[in-house]
């Protein structure tokens, strides 16, 4: 029974030292492609709310809007990454990134899908899709069991810092 007990124990260390190697991954999609980026970067996941256009805005900032009492721009993800353009339907959703310091952005996205815990293995860099790719393109993920899923993982900062 002692021996049982054992095994069971190295086995919970094991998977919790392999869980600790892991990064989730949110996953959305955009124009019909599986994107993902660091769930930590993310405070929260809303259904469109009314958006307020701002006159002289940058083309892919869609307007302004009231979170909880703060004005939270949002932007379309889909202009940033110079996708077509879509209409804004009832499984659209905007990610709320936060920007540190309190400061959060809103991302609009087609769809959210689920959450990833991609292991180290799972992840490659961007390079391997050859060339030089863009700031934002943090790699290419491919969860083990997922039936064939690719994610494009993203980096926020480069997004969220160009205009």
């Amino acid at each position: 029974m002692v021996a049982l007990v054992r095994a069971r124990e190295r086995r919970a260390v094991r998977r919790a030292g392999e869980a600790g190697r892991r990064v989730e991954y949110l996953a959305f999609v955009l124009a019909g492609e599986t994107y993902a980026v660091q769930i930590a970067h993310i405070a929260e996941i809303l259904r469109p709310p009314p958006i307020t256009e701002v006159p002289r805005a940058p083309a892919t900032m869609l307007g302004v809007t009231s979170v909880r009492g703060k004005l939270v721009t949002v932007i379309s993800l889909r202009r940033r990454l110079a996708l077509p353009e879509a209409a804004v339907d009832r499984r659209s959703r905007i990610l709320l990134a936060d920007l540190g310091k309190g400061e959060q952005l809103g991302l609009l996205v087609d769809e959210v899908q689920q959450v990833w815990r991609l292991a180290p293995e799972e992840m490659e860099a961007a390079s391997v899709l050859g060339g030089e790719q863009p700031a934002h393109l943090a790699g290419i993920g491919r969860p083990s069991g997922a039936d064939g899923t690719v994610l494009i993982l993203l980096e926020l900062r480069p997004i969220l810092e160009s205009p």
